[in-house]
């Protein structure tokens, strides 16, 4: 996990289930495995757009060291 995951206090939690949009790393160079919120748009078979919040993506870059 880079950023995102299991919310910190109630407070933290803008999903309201406990959990917030998390970017993970894989095995695959290059890659990050995102959970995020569905949105209504159609995707090629096997594919998926989800929003995630921008301080998260902003917190990947930082543990990265793109920032």
């Amino acid at each position: 996990m880079i950023a995102g995951g299991p919310c910190k206090s109630s407070e933290d939690d803008k999903c309201g289930n406990g959990d917030c949009p998390t970017v993970y790393e894989t095995a695959e160079p290059g890659m990050l495995a995102i959970q995020g919120y569905d949105v209504d748009r159609q995707t090629p078979e096997g594919e998926s757009v989800v929003l995630i919040p921008e301080e998260i993506v902003k917190e990947a870059a930082r543990a990265r060291g793109w920032l």
